[in-house]
């Protein structure tokens, strides 16, 4: 656990680079995400690793408050607790509860199932589904204020938790999921090739950065590099989600065409 806690913790870090050095006032710029200003960004983040702990320390309250969650409005009540503070209290807020996260996870048996909004996870993939979030979200926050944030090997656990996700993107869209494999080929930021199953026929290539934004639905695959041959791979890239809930909006095509 330890390495994938140190990974999370250098995705946090990097997130908070870039929202540390803003005034109150850049903290209201509004983000791809419609409604959504960098402010409920963080505060989503804060507010589900909040959740994270509950869901690691007790489970059975973490299903109370999931029901209670999903039946009254979903993911907009995380944004709430975010409006209601200054953003320096946010920022504080969301470093000591991240850490927090951290350190309670760190002392988890790795192979333990954890529950959470999605299926359950075994606790190493659900700390890792930690750092697809703040990665995700911290791109819409990247996008909003045009900051530079630098690719990392780090995207190796977004993209994994994407093609692990294929079978969930399929459930939540109530689709069948198809027999054929999908191939994915990926370059790292360091030009390294990171590989996931065999087929001829469907298969996903590209760079790494580009499969991470188009899993996590923060760019549409018309508007990344990313080859996709196939009726399989096809079907699924039009749909694919890594992270749990309602599918999601995404982007639209030609929306960061230039990017």
């Amino acid at each position: 656990m330890d390495a994938i806690c140190d990974d999370l913790a250098a995705e946090h870090a990097d997130l908070d680079r870039i929202v540390s050095e803003l005034d109150d006032a850049a903290w209201d710029t509004p983000t791809p995400s419609p409604g959504w200003a960098v402010r409920d960004q963080i505060s989503h983040l804060w507010f589900f690793d909040q959740r994270a702990v509950m869901a690691l320390t007790d489970p059975d309250a973490f299903a109370v408050d999931a029901q209670r969650l999903l039946s009254g409005g979903g993911t907009d009540a995380s944004v709430a607790p975010g409006r209601a503070v200054m953003p320096a209290e946010l920022l504080a807020s969301w470093r000591a509860d991240r850490d927090g996260l951290i350190e309670l996870a760190r002392t988890v048996d790795p192979s333990s199932r954890v529950p959470w909004y999605g299926p359950a996870m075994a606790a190493r993939s659900f700390i890792t589904a930690r750092l697809m979030e703040t990665w995700a979200h911290g791109q819409d926050i990247v996008d909003a204020l045009g900051a530079t944030r630098a690719p990392t090997d780090r995207l190796r656990h977004v993209a994994h938790i994407g093609v692990r996700a294929r079978p969930f993107s399929y459930a939540i869209n109530n689709r069948e999921l198809p027999a054929d494999d999908v191939y994915v080929g990926l370059t790292s930021p360091g030009g390294d090739l990171w590989e996931w199953n065999t087929s001829t026929a469907n298969r996903v290539t590209g760079p790494a950065l580009d499969f991470c934004l188009a899993v996590t639905q923060r760019r549409h695959p018309s508007d990344t590099a990313l080859v996709v041959d196939g009726p399989a791979a096809t079907e699924w890239m039009s749909f694919a989600q890594a992270f749990a809930g309602a599918p999601g909006e995404g982007r639209s095509p030609g929306q960061f065409a230039a990017s």
